[in-house]
C-alpha cells in the first residue's frame, strides 16, 4: 500500500506524537509498504534538506503551544503530491491544519481517511487563556466536527476509546496501542548518562522523561523530594527534557532548597532516549493526562520499573509488581518508590514483562494498523458501490 500520514508534528520535534509516527512509519516499511509524511515546516530543518518520502508545508507557531506548527498553506499542493503518489490511504495524526489537509486529500482522491486520536485536549484546556475560554463540551464539538466521515479511527488506549464514544462519535473505532521498538531499548554502551551528569553508580536515580510541560505535573514529584532524601541521603531526581513549565519547576526546586538533587537536561537527544531509561533506578511520573504512556512502555521495554499516577491506562499496563506500580497520593507515592529503592532484586519475574513486549512491540503495533487499513478499505468501497447504485437509480428515475 501507499500510505500518507499527515501530522503537525515530526521529527526533529520532541513529543509522544512523533514518535509514535516514526515508529508506525518503520513499522510499515518493513513490512513492504510505502509511507509518506506530510507535516510542517520546522525551523530546525533546513530548508535545503534533503528527506526521502517527507513533504514539509509552510508553517507557524501554534498559539500557546509555540512548540508546536500549523501549517498556513499548501492544501492543493497536498493533493498534487499525493494523486502522483498514488496513494491508497489516508493516515491523519491532528485534529489541526494537516489534519484537514488529509481529509481534503483523501475526499478529492477518493480514498479512506483514517485518524489517530493522540490527545485528550480536556486535560489541556487551561493552556487556552488559563481554561476561561474553552469547556469540555467545546472539545466534544470539535472532534465530533473533525471525525465526521472518517473511514475509522485508531484509540491508542482504552480511555481515548470510551472518550470519543461519550461524544457520540460515528466512525468504526479501534483500539490500537503505540508500539515501541523493543531493540532500540536494549542496553546500549553509546553514552555513560551517569558519567556525563557527575552521578555515581550507586547513588539512587529517580527519572521523569517527558515534555516539561505543565499538565506532567513535574511538580507533585518535585514536592516529594524533601520526604525521599530524608530517607535516601544521595537520591537524585533527572528530568531529562524541555518545555514551558521548566523555570517554574526550577524555582519550585530552589525553594525546596534541593537543587543538589535534581537535575533538568534539557533536551536530549533521540538517539540517546534508550540510555537514560537505562541510566535510571525508576522511572517516575505523577501525569494524570496519559492518553497511551508511551514512555512508561519505552521504561518497560528498557526493563526499567515504574512507579505512575494510577490511571485506567496505567492500570491496564501496569499488572504486575515486577513492571511498576501506580499511586494516588504523595505518601502512596513515596512508599512505592522508597519500596522498590530499599528491595532492588525483590521483584524481578520477567515472566510477566515478557508477556506485555509483543503487545507493545512495533511489529506488531504496525501489524494491527495495516489490519485495520484494509478493512477500512473493504467498508469503504462497500459504502461506495452502494452510493453508485443510488445515484445509478435515482439518474434512471430522472430519465422516466
Amino acid at each position: 500500500m501507499n500510505i500518507g500520514i499527515f501530522t503537525d508534528t515530526y521529527f526533529p520535534q520532541v513529543s509522544g506524537v512523533a514518535t509514535s509516527i516514526k515508529t508506525l512509519k518503520e513499522g510499515l516499511e518493513k513490512k513492504g509498504h510505502s509511507v509518506y509524511i506530510f507535516t510542517t515546516t520546522d525551523p530546525h530543518v533546513d530548508k535545503e534538506t534533503i528527506e526521502p518520502n517527507i513533504f514539509r508545508f509552510a508553517s507557524v507557531p501554534f498559539v500557546s503551544f509555540t512548540d508546536r506548527r500549523i501549517a498556513v498553506r499548501g492544501l492543493f499542493h497536498a493533493y498534487q503530491v499525493a494523486k502522483e503518489l498514488d496513494l491508497d490511504i489516508v493516515h491523519t495524526q491532528t485534529e489541526f491544519s494537516m489534519g484537514y489537509i488529509g481529509k481534503f486529500v483523501a475526499k478529492n482522491l477518493k480514498i479512506p481517511c483514517l485518524h489517530t486520536y493522540h490527545t485528550m485536549y480536556e486535560d489541556y484546556l487551561h493552556y487556552v487563556l488559563n481554561g476561561k475560554l474553552l469547556r469540555p463540551y467545546h472539545v466534544k464539538q470539535m472532534s465530533k466536527a473533525f471525525l465526521y466521515h472518517m473511514s475509522g479511527i485508531v484509540a491508542p488506549s482504552e480511555r481515548v476509546s470510551q472518550t470519543l464514544n461519550r461524544y457520540q462519535v460515528k466512525a468504526p473505532i479501534r483500539i490500537i496501542p503505540t508500539g515501541v521498538d523493543i531493540s532500540r531499548y536494549e542496553k546500549q554502551v553509546t553514552l555513560d548518562v551517569r558519567e556525563s551528569l557527575g552521578l555515581t553508580k550507586e547513588q539512587p536515580v529517580l527519572l521523569s522523561l517527558s515534555r516539561v510541560a505543565y499538565e506532567k505535573r513535574i511538580d507533585v514529584i518535585i514536592d516529594a523530594l524533601p520526604r525521599l532524601v530524608a530517607q535516601k541521603p544521595d537520591l537524585m531526581l533527572v528530568i531529562a527534557g524541555e518545555g514551558p513549565a521548566r523555570e517554574d519547576l526550577e524555582a519550585q526546586v530552589a525553594r525546596l532548597g534541593m537543587s543538589e538533587h535534581v537535575i533538568f537536561t534539557g533536551m536530549i537527544d533521540n538517539d540517546d532516549v534508550s540510555n537514560y531509561y537505562h541510566m535510571a533506578d525508576l522511572f517516575v511520573s505523577a501525569s494524570d493526562s496519559e492518553s497511551q504512556g508511551l514512555t512508561y512502555i519505552e521504561a518497560m521495554a528498557a526493563e526499567v520499573k515504574i512507579v505512575v499516577m494510577a490511571s485506567p491506562y496505567a492500570s491496564e499496563l501496569l499488572t504486575d509488581p515486577s513492571i511498576g506500580t501506580t499511586f494516588t497520593t504523595e505518601d502512596e507515592m513515596l512508599h512505592q518508590i522508597l519500596n522498590y529503592l530499599n528491595h532492588p532484586g525483590a521483584f524481578d519475574d520477567p515472566a510477566p514483562r515478557q508477556n506485555k513486549l509483543h503487545a507493545i512491540s512495533a511489529d506488531y503495533f504496525a501489524e494491527q494498523m495495516v489490519q485495520f487499513y484494509k478493512q477500512s478499505q473493504v467498508l469503504y468501497d462497500e459504502l461506495k458501490l452502494d452510493q453508485d447504485e443510488l445515484l445509478e437509480l435515482e439518474d434512471m428515475d430522472t430519465k422516466k
